[in-house]
């Protein structure tokens, strides 16, 4: 297959001074390497913007016609540093049979005749203990506020502008009095202990004074849990704005359109990237491709965990009359997350084990539409809203694998899950730092491949 020509690379990379998330890391100078980046979502864009400002050459491969086509492209748009806690929990496998039963639930579950799926939910039932999640939240936890400082770091850096920021906080509703009192019994007993975060526990009544647009609600809440400094935005205004910047960046090769097809191993080492456009050599590798990591993964001989977790969103235009919610809001019982992202209402929801299916349900999107309307009645136009489906990649555990992939120079960055967006800003400064020869900035127990 004939090689990819690539210009020729300068001997020294520039010395560039940034303002990292980590004031400890000092920019020095290292002989330039090539770096290919597969995947133009929000995780494979902010992992070439960061190498690119370690000083590595940069090239980025993706395969469909635009960047952000995948789980970036209409997402719930939340950034949510602090609800991290994975899907995996000691209640969920018995709450699931009620998901599955109930008609408006947020599962639905389709066997398949693949060991992925079965391996997948072997492994996410042996997650769902209390002491494995509660170990897995606060490393997410870590991971979440390091992400916080790395994306403000980013936008100051690539001055992002116009994306669509709004830091109005997080308020995590629940319908079920049982559920409610566990979560705030927690917090207190965390501030009784001197450990009390930012999440405050409302009533109904004070849920609604914080947000009136639940007032419209036909829900009776028992109560929520309101964090402030919790922020939304336009996920794909963002990796549409990192292009750009990219394109600018004098580390950056260019975008290739490409489907990427597997590794060139020699001597225990990957040399090369095969893709439609021909071989792409390079000193290292980044697997950021989403659902596609998973075989490209095992072209190089990695098996890594990671199913689709179908989810749906709608995003409905906003006009004079109509009374959004200004906050972030969740519906914990329903796994429906609303966000105002500028004029429009995004609602996303739902979590299919249904394999690689992309396509639009018309049943689950009607369930959505009744399940916010029934919410939210008054907070957009839903007959104008646009629909959306997406894929995405998550691990039993419910974090993303980082790092070194098993085989030299090829490096790991995927598994997000549902947090994609709010992890990708501190999941692409790890990565980079390691590539470049440097310690993670964060402690990667239960973060690694293994």
């Amino acid at each position: 297959m004939a090689k990819l020509w690539l210009p020729p690379l300068l001997s020294l990379a520039p010395v560039h001074v940034c303002a990292y998330a980590d004031a400890s890391i000092k920019p020095r100078r290292i002989p330039m390497q090539h770096c290919v980046v597969i995947g133009g979502g929000i995780v494979g864009l902010t992992t070439a913007w960061a190498l690119a400002e370690r000083g590595l050459a940069v090239t980025l491969v993706e395969r469909a016609s635009q960047v952000a086509a995948g789980a970036s492209q209409a997402n719930g748009g939340q950034l949510s540093y602090r609800y991290v806690s994975p899907l995996a929990d000691e209640g969920v496998p018995l709450k699931a049979l009620r998901w599955l039963l109930d008609a408006d639930g947020p599962l639905r579950f389709k066997p398949e005749l693949r060991w992925q799926q079965w391996s997948w939910m072997f492994d996410f039932l042996r997650a769902c203990r209390g002491p494995v999640n509660r170990r897995m939240t606060d490393r997410l936890l870590a991971l979440g506020a390091y992400s916080h400082a790395a994306f403000d770091a980013l936008r100051s850096e690539a001055g992002l502008d116009e994306i669509a920021l709004r830091e109005p906080g997080k308020l995590v509703v629940y319908r079920k009095t049982q559920e409610f009192a566990r979560v705030a019994a927690r917090i207190a007993a965390q501030a009784e202990a001197g450990k009390a975060g930012p999440e405050q526990a409302l009533s109904h009544d004070e849920c609604v004074a914080l947000e009136p647009a639940l007032g419209f609600s036909d829900a009776h809440l028992a109560g929520g849990i309101f964090t402030a400094g919790e922020a939304v935005a336009d996920c794909r205004r963002v990796c549409d704005l990192l292009l750009q910047r990219l394109q600018k960046h004098a580390n950056f090769r260019g975008l290739l359109r490409a489907n990427a097809e597997g590794f060139v191993l020699r001597a225990g080492s990957a040399v090369a990237l095969r893709s439609s456009a021909g071989e792409i050599a390079a000193e290292h590798f980044v697997l950021a491709a989403g659902l596609q990591s998973r075989s490209l993964g095992l072209s190089a001989g990695i098996k890594l965990p990671i199913y689709p977790l179908k989810g749906y969103s709608l995003t409905a235009p906003i006009a004079a009359q109509h009374r959004p919610p200004l906050v972030s809001v969740t519906d914990f019982e329903k796994k429906v997350v609303y966000a105002r992202i500028g004029d429009s209402l995004r609602v996303a929801a739902m979590v299919d084990l249904v394999g690689d299916d992309e396509r639009i349900d018309p049943a689950r999107i009607a369930s959505l539409r009744r399940t916010v309307l029934a919410t939210f009645p008054q907070a957009a136009d839903y007959a104008l809203a646009t629909e959306w489906a997406g894929l995405r990649p998550a691990t039993p555990s419910g974090a993303p694998i980082l790092g070194a992939s098993g085989v030299r120079n090829l490096w790991l960055n995927v598994g997000h899950g549902a947090l994609g967006f709010t992890f990708s800003f501190g999941t692409a400064n790890i990565v980079a730092e390691l590539v470049a020869g440097r310690a993670s900035p964060i402690d990667l127990q239960g973060l690694q491949y293994s």
